[in-house]
């Protein structure tokens, strides 16, 4: 697995657009989430369907081809600098095939952010452009609006990436070790629905595999982990480090599904590192060579995020 290219770090007056690529967006929350970046000094753009209803599946932001238009628009614009998802939910695997990646790639590197449902636009990002791009709080997301934590890890990402090249979990350690390897990964469950796509990578081989979900039971996660051994996916992979599990179940049950899930695939893993669903949630970078250590809690980037 090789690193990818890095887009810019921002900086004040950068223009960044907002699009909504999957569930529906709450008015009040996307103008709490513009603010808050122009109090940053930068200079949002919401693109024309981020405020669509789909009018037969609620869930949805808008149709599957206006929510491609407004990604594929703000890419291919050359004043934006950064496209950041307004919420997750669910819908891009529904438009990410509608997207055109070849004038994508033309357009060139810039800085993308999202998680949840946009784990499968991240890995897109990487088998289609290889790309850096940033599992992060969105914003109209409650994570941004509500906790400082995780508003402050995004802005000194943007900013000043360099500030956040060792980034310290807050969790323990299932299996110790020290394992290096390219950063990749998101909600677990996307990951295993993405196997099969044109988009999926062929496996973690050689991957720092970063995983979280939210709202999964127990036997559920089972079979998601258990699909990604059984496909071989995660043969070869260098380590894994398990983000939040909110609305999981106690986490003493789930600890013991991951021991008998992963403790056999004899590399390091990390627990309760931060990121994810949970408060407070870390920026990951994906696609970056990094160090894990359990002992010290760390994850150290061998470059910026960003250049």
């Amino acid at each position: 697995m090789r690193e990818s290219t890095r887009p810019k770090r921002l900086a004040p007056g950068a223009r960044v657009a907002i699009v909504a690529t999957s569930g529906p967006v709450p008015d009040e929350r996307l103008q709490g989430g513009l603010d808050l970046l122009r109090g940053w000094g930068l200079d949002p753009v919401v693109m024309p369907h981020v405020r669509d209803r789909h009018e037969e599946f609620e869930y949805l932001a808008g149709t599957d081809a206006d929510r491609a238009a407004d990604l594929q628009a703000a890419w291919c614009d050359p004043s934006v600098d950064a496209v950041i998802c307004a919420r997750g939910g669910y819908g891009v695997q529904r438009m990410v095939d509608l997207l055109d990646w070849s004038a994508m790639r033309a357009a060139g590197p810039k800085v993308f952010v999202g998680f949840s449902d946009i784990t499968a636009l991240h890995e897109a990002f990487a088998t289609r452009m290889g790309l850096v791009t940033l599992h992060g709080p969105m914003a109209a997301g409650v994570d941004f609006l509500k906790n400082e934590k995780a508003r402050e890890h995004l802005r000194a990402t943007l900013f000043e990436p360099e500030t956040t090249q060792v980034i310290t979990g807050s969790g323990g350690t299932l299996v110790p070790g020290r394992a290096r390897g390219v950063t990749l990964g998101g909600c677990v469950s996307l990951l295993a629905a993405d196997l099969g796509t044109p988009h999926a990578r062929a496996g973690a081989r050689g991957g720092l595999l970063m995983i979280e979900d939210v709202e999964e039971e127990r036997y559920r996660l089972d079979r998601i982990l258990t699909q990604l051994l059984r496909s071989g996916w995660l043969d070869g992979v260098a380590g894994v480090v398990l983000g939040s599990w909110l609305g999981c179940g106690p986490y003493e049950d789930l600890r013991t599904l991951f021991a008998d899930r992963l403790g056999g695939l004899g590399v390091p893993v990390a627990e309760e590192f931060g990121f994810g669903h949970g408060d407070g949630a870390l920026t990951i970078p994906f696609g970056v060579a990094a160090t894990l250590d359990t002992e010290t809690r760390t994850l150290t980037l061998e470059r910026p995020a960003l250049a």
